[in-house]
């Protein structure tokens, strides 16, 4: 690490500094999300299609950008609780006032233009690299902060950059853990810090030790920054190609407008310093603003929960961490409708937008109702947005806060409101029997059901509805499933018992099942808990899966939004044509504590599948492309991020009773 030349002289320095860092990246992630929504999607708001191509790229570079910074914050929030502080998830509203961050830095909510462009490359910078802000930035005030080296409180300093910041923040970690011990140092619970397992942010880990300290430091700085050696992935390089890309698309027809004619720093409720805001007025624009800014504060809440220093169950915390990425996901939705709205009463002047207002501080909330709490905000939010949908579209809002009120309220009753220890695995019920058939005798094929038949040894049953014709089982006991006859097609007689049981774990749908009678060992649970992503076609999953009232070793789910048979597939992926890559590039995560157990499948309504529990997604391959606890799965066949959600779902109005 560089040598900046100031010196962290306490844990409590070290804490104060690791919480600006943490409301800096708050702060300039709503800014990043605030410009993207402000991005126009279709080509009849002035865009040709070729240009709506080019800008629905940059939205998808400023979100991936945004989502970064989500990860730089829940890391410093990881060194926080690393030292022994808590999550920290406050923030100055905007436009943030003069002196509240370093002098040369000034943060708004600005719409999508060339000046804000310029604004987030300044923002991303190199200390190295000289360059103006944004034309819209004028820095008329400058507030210097001097460090007060004479008192024994700390005091805000300014630095040249984030960079230097956080080479600060490094050279302290170093310095306090020689003068106080590594061990002392590192005082803080582990299981209240977030690893990629339990959040899906690609870069996420537990920091436990002066290695993952520094690790977790380079990882901000270089994706902020950038490194000679991979610029191009970086912050400043993404942002400064998009402002290239632009330039050139404005000098070719001086027209071309990305993003509506938002306003600036716009707010709902006047603060004390609000100068340099614009209030939204409108009456519809001003609720649909509003229910953007709920939004977020229970996003936030939920964040801030997964922190929480209190001993709580894994399972808590990975629900936390899924309803705040469903809320981030549907606040955008918000945000967009908000954009579309005029601020005012003037119809045809600046668009609104959502302000990310905080209205007072974030704390945690109690261990043994947060649940419940967050799950009655989430309820009275989906009546808001159903309310709303008379006036403005919303599409998927409703339905997924509806959803998360209700997954909540299930995780306060299973883990919250139980006698029982909340660390304790709640009780669950035996897997349901498979087969019905009994007894030792041998038995054939039974004239009502033709999908069952037995041996003295072994009962086997096919679920025609699971079926999606892999013909595992035709051609590995072609003598056992006779296709095409009338009456019994089920031998199992054919094949030894042993092969029998071998063919119907072969079978990705579990459309066969069996139980041995005659003592031998039944299916059992996978030792891996493995999805692989099929080309051009389904999930395939092995595991111990949950999903509603149902027990499976074995499924395929659909993923082409076309099957009949939600959320299982039926193979309508070949007749409609769907076309998608079961490769992926590896995404870094870190091993898995545990590679088996549980896996609940929530097929969410019109939304994606929500799987929670130990889970390696593979490629079809076989490579692996994420090791999770928890991910959203895209079931609407749309999503530009497969095999992940991106919310397509609620853009293209996608339908699943289930």
């Amino acid at each position: 690490m560089a040598d900046t030349g100031y010196q962290i002289k306490d844990r409590e320095e070290l804490l104060f500094l690791l919480c600006e860092a943490a409301e800096f990246e708050h702060a300039v992630m709503c800014g990043y999300l605030y410009a993207a929504m402000t991005l126009k999607r279709t080509a009849d708001e002035t865009l040709s299609e070729e240009e709506l191509e080019s800008v629905s790229r940059w939205r998808r570079q400023v979100i991936s950008v945004a989502v970064e910074e989500m990860l730089h914050l829940a890391l410093v929030n990881n060194l926080l609780t690393a030292f022994g502080g808590s999550g920290h998830f406050g923030r100055p509203n905007f436009p943030v006032p003069a002196g509240r961050f370093p002098a040369s830095l000034e943060l708004n909510l600005a719409p999508f233009n060339e000046s804000t462009l310029q604004h987030f490359q300044f923002l991303e910078k190199p200390e190295e690299v000289a360059i103006p802000d944004g034309t819209a930035y004028r820095h008329v005030r400058h507030y210097r902060r001097t460090m007060r080296n004479d008192l024994f409180s700390p005091t805000p300093t300014d630095y040249k950059s984030q960079g230097e910041l956080y080479h600060t923040i490094a050279n302290g970690i170093d310095a306090l853990a020689e003068k106080l011990g590594h061990d002392v140092l590192f005082s803080g619970p582990k299981d209240a810090q977030v690893s990629g397992a339990q959040f899906p942010l690609p870069g996420i880990f537990a920091i436990t030790h002066l290695e993952t300290a520094h690790r977790a430091i380079e990882e901000i700085v270089l994706q902020g920054e950038g490194a000679p050696q991979d610029s191009d992935v970086s912050h400043y390089a993404k942002f400064k190609k998009i402002a290239e890309e632009f330039s050139a698309m404005k000098a070719a027809r001086p027209e071309f407008e990305p993003a509506c004619h938002a306003v600036t720093n716009p707010i709902v409720t006047s603060f004390l310093h609000s100068g340099g805001s614009t209030r939204i007025t409108h009456p519809v624009a001003q609720q649909v603003v509003d229910l953007g800014n709920c939004m977020y504060l229970l996003m936030v809440r939920s964040l801030a929960q997964i922190f929480s220093p209190a001993s709580t169950s894994k399972a808590l915390r990975t629900g936390f961490a899924q309803a705040s990425t469903s809320l981030m996901y549907a606040l955008t939705t918000v945000g967009e409708a908000a954009g579309k709205l005029p601020a005012t009463a003037d119809e045809g002047g600046p668009r609104a937008g959502v302000s990310f207002e905080i209205p007072g501080s974030i704390g945690v909330l109690a261990q043994n109702s947060a649940a419940q709490v967050l799950s009655e905000r989430a309820n009275e939010l989906a009546l808001v947005a159903k309310r709303l949908e008379a006036s403005v579209a919303l599409p998927g809002v409703f339905d997924a806060l509806n959803g998360l009120a209700r997954k909540l309220d299930k995780l306060h009753s299973e883990w919250e409101a139980s006698d029982s220890s909340a660390l304790q695995a709640p009780l669950r019920q035996a897997p349901p029997v498979r087969v019905t058939l009994s007894g030792a005798a041998a038995v054939q094929a039974d004239p009502s059901n033709p999908n069952q038949a037995s041996t003295e040894h072994i009962s086997i049953n096919f679920d025609v509805k699971k079926c999606i014709h892999s013909r595992n089982c035709v051609l590995g006991a072609p003598k056992v499933f006779i296709g095409n006859v009338k009456g019994p097609w089920l031998h199992p007689e054919e094949v030894s018992p042993e092969d029998m049981a071998s063919v119907a774990r072969n079978c990705p749908s579990g459309a066969i099942t069996y139980k041995r009678l005659d003592g031998g060992a039944d299916e059992a649970a996978p030792d891996v808990n493995v999805l692989r992503v099929r080309e051009n076609g389904p999930y395939a999953i092995s595991a111990d899966i949950e999903i509603g009232d149902e027990r499976l070793f074995r499924g395929t789910f659909c993923r082409c939004g076309k099957s009949k048979n939600k959320p299982y597939c039926d193979s309508s992926h070949v007749e409609a044509g769907f076309i998608a890559t079961g490769e992926r590039r590896l995404i870094q995560s870190e091993p898995l504590e545990e590679r088996n157990g549980v896996l609940n499948i929530d097929p969410t309504e019109n939304g994606p599948l929500v799987v929670t529990g130990n889970l390696e997604i593979c490629g079809g391959t076989g490579h692996t492309i994420q090791k999770v606890e928890t991910a959203r799965l895209c079931r609407c066949g749309g999503s530009g991020n497969k095999p992940f959600c991106d919310n397509t779902h609620a853009r293209i109005g996608f339908h699943s009773d289930i």
